[in-house]
């Protein structure tokens, strides 16, 4: 069993906790109901920032590989910070498709997962989750740049057509004098 929020619940992820129940979980699965909501930052796209509201993130916590010494192994300093895009309500439907589209390759199903790992404590990789997360939604959420067709130069023009005419002389003095008049 781990903790969902205040409650026990059955750990929906294979871990060692789901076959042996006396044992210590191996896997703390809870809504971030402690933390404050996802704020991300205004750019285009979004025009007044996203808030995420804290409900809709879901932090999974595991035994992380990463450094640690003594303690890799009996600290859960592993994080998963994953959101359902298709139904969080920090997102309209114009934004919603275009983060659907851009991140698709990165989902599974409609449900974004961050893994963050680097740090020995487990705030500092909540907090690098957090980031990487708002990173990603503001990159996704911004507009397609359309390209402008620009005319060329008049001083372009000359170069370019200067550049043909010696290239052009070059090419002709290499050619066998012809019969002279």
């Amino acid at each position: 069993m781990t903790t969902i929020g205040n409650t026990e619940a059955p750990c929906p992820v294979r871990c060692a906790s789901a076959s042996r129940p006396s044992a210590r979980p191996r896997c703390l699965i809870r809504q971030t109901d402690t933390v404050d909501d996802l704020h991300v930052m205004p750019g285009p796209g979004a025009p007044r920032g996203l808030v995420v509201p804290a409900a809709e993130l879901l932090e999974q916590f595991s035994r992380s590989s990463g450094p640690g010494g003594q303690g890799v192994n009996t600290t859960d300093s592993r994080v998963q910070l994953s959101l359902d895009l298709a139904t969080t309500r920090a997102l309209d439907e114009t934004q919603r498709r275009r983060v659907l589209t851009r991140l698709a390759p990165r989902l599974a199903g409609t449900v974004l997962i961050i893994s963050a790992s680097e740090q020995r404590s487990q705030r500092q990789n909540r907090v690098a989750a957090r980031e990487r997360l708002a990173d990603l939604l503001r990159d996704a959420v911004m507009p397609s740049a359309v390209r402008r067709a620009t005319r060329p130069t008049k001083g372009s023009q000359r170069r370019r057509l200067e550049g043909k005419r010696r290239r052009s002389e070059t090419k002709s003095d290499r050619r066998r004098p012809g019969p002279q008049d």
